[in-house]
């Protein structure tokens, strides 16, 4: 009958078969004499050396004997402080046979050979996800567990990796400790520090095959192409809507918490995302830091500054590698360069409408107007469309939402892009140029809308007369004149107009307001056109006068 022997851990250096101390018992491990095999008390497994068995036992104990000198970092093994010596000594005495690059442990030579043989052992039972290392497979796996175990002590946001939680610390302590070579600006992760260096390289290594649009940053890349696919893999569980990106699902749940975690510490105004703080900052009179040291013109971001002063410098750095002409703005270079490839740019044309486009996803897109039925309509006034996100927006006309409200102002809009361009009027950036004549504008629509002026384009075409526009809202306009249509009425009378800025007109009649007044004789007027006439009229009267 085999016999089990309780053994004591602490004892140094014994046999595996003889002097095993019977007297000692309930110890962590056991000792089986016939199948020579220890047996931990805890979780049961097995081993058939003692020093295996020793070393297992400290998983549970959390016993590290084995001290660096040098640092006095402690391990629960003999094989893991060895390793750890060399990150002060520098060796690395482990060479690929491949790319000769070096290691200091032999198993991070293991795992670089998978790289070059594309091997990846590791594989996630629930994805079939698979990975070079055990270890990533473990840190995967937390996604579909949901499992965050590494908790801050300050705000209690948790995380699955305890790296994670080290760089979230740096969040609260305020610690920069990357400083970038170039403009010294700091940064709390090194793959953050990284990801900036390449704004001053240019590099853009990653691809779209679709509209050879390039990026600096595979992520970046993988983004962009849910732009083309239209997946929106981020499901909101609250209220279902879906995002392609999961920092938009972040920023979304912030409308459903109402939780606003960034405060301005001047004012202490509160908002929901860090762009919309950045942007209330420069908003404030006090915060225009960047000053103009030729005529002191200031302004609220750095960028706009360095633009400021090429007006002065007549400095030109972008250049055009077609024609070598030069340009004080990028955008203004990019515009231009589109004057030599029109004729390859335009190669990507509609069958049904014979429409032309630069680009084959543009046309794609174009094509499901003519492909696409318009199977959804509004219940209300019966206006058909081939999308529900369309149908979606079109109903806010109805129903008075506007979703996407101005943190800075509280204005509200009914599309994203609407509150995009809006934020736009508060940092003043116009980053659309036209280069023909260099005006700038903040929405591409706007620039599109201008260039009609330079090529006496008129694209909108009216059915009824054949009358043509440059712009889509004045060909609307012009179909009242025919319909008769008055879909704007005055609220106090309803006397109905078939033009918005008529009705304005109209209700100043009501109000008795009078918002414009004249600098030179306080003169109030109810109508800018009319404060502008009587403006002229002063010019002209000293004109004659003189």
């Amino acid at each position: 009958m085999d016999k089990t022997f309780a053994f004591d851990l602490r004892i140094e250096t014994f046999s595996q078969q003889k002097n095993l101390n019977s007297d000692i018992l309930n110890e962590p491990c056991t000792f089986d004499t016939k199948e020579k095999s220890f047996t931990c008390k805890v979780c049961n497994k097995v081993f058939y050396k003692l020093p295996d068995i020793k070393r297992h036992i400290r998983t549970h104990t959390k016993e590290k004997p084995f001290a660096c000198d040098i640092c006095y970092k402690t391990f629960s093994q003999r094989a893991h402080l060895t390793p750890h010596l060399r990150t002060h000594t520098k060796e690395k005495p482990f060479a690929c046979e491949i790319c000769n690059q070096t290691f200091s442990e032999r198993s991070s030579v293991t795992v670089h050979l998978r790289r070059h043989r594309k091997e990846k052992p590791f594989v996630c039972g629930v994805c079939h996800k698979a990975f070079v290392e055990k270890s990533c497979l473990k840190i995967h796996s937390q996604t579909h567990t949901n499992e965050k175990p590494f908790a801050c002590d300050i705000c209690y946001k948790s995380f699955s990796q305890r790296k994670y939680l080290t760089t979230h610390l740096r969040c609260h302590a305020k610690e920069k400790r990357l400083v970038c070579d170039v403009c010294q600006k700091g940064f709390v992760e090194n793959v953050c520090l990284r990801t900036h260096l390449l704004t001053h390289t240019k590099e853009k290594q990653f691809a779209c095959d679709i509209c050879n649009k390039t990026f600096s940053q595979k992520s970046s890349l993988t983004s962009h192409l849910l732009r083309h696919t239209k997946e929106k893999p981020f499901p909101c569980k609250m209220c279902h809507k879906a995002f392609s990106s999961l920092s938009y699902l972040k920023i979304h749940l912030l409308t459903h918490t109402e939780e606003k975690p960034f405060t301005c510490e001047v004012c202490n105004k509160a908002f929901s995302t860090m762009s919309y703080l950045k942007v209330h900052l420069c908003t404030r009179t006090d915060d225009k830091s960047f000053a103009c040291e030729v005529c002191n013109e200031r302004f609220s971001w750095k960028s706009s500054l360095k633009s400021h002063l090429r007006t002065h410098s007549k400095e030109k750095p972008f250049i055009c590698g077609v024609c070598n002409k030069a340009f004080s703005h990028n955008s203004y270079l990019k515009t231009h360069l589109r004057t030599h490839t029109k004729v390859k740019e335009k190669s990507f044309t509609c069958d049904v409408c014979n429409k032309v486009f630069s680009r084959k996803s543009s046309l794609t897109l174009h094509k499901h107007l003519h492909t696409h039925t318009k199977s959804l309509t509004c219940g209300v006034c019966n206006k058909a469309f081939s999308q529900l996100s369309g149908l979606n927006i079109h109903m806010r006309a109805h129903t008075k939402e506007k979703p996407f409200a101005c943190e800075i102002c509280n204005k509200s809009f009914v599309e994203k892009r609407c509150i995009e361009a809006h934020l736009r009027t508060h940092t003043n950036e116009k980053p659309f140029a036209c280069d023909i004549c260099h005006k700038t504008f903040s929405e591409r629509a706007h620039l599109t809308t201008h260039m009609r002026t330079h090529t006496k384009e008129k694209p909108f075409l009216c059915k009824v007369c054949n009358k043509a526009f440059s712009q889509v809202s004045d060909l609307k306009r012009h179909l009242r004149t025919h319909t008769e249509e008055k879909p704007y009425s005055c609220d106090v009378c309803n006397k109905a107009f078939s033009q918005k800025n008529n009705l304005n007109r109209h209700l100043v009649t009501h109000t008795k307001e009078k918002p414009y007044s004249c600098d030179i004789c306080n003169k109030v007027f109810s109508l800018k056109e009319n404060l502008n006439r009587h403006l002229l009229a002063n010019r002209e009267n000293k004109h004659h006068s003189l």
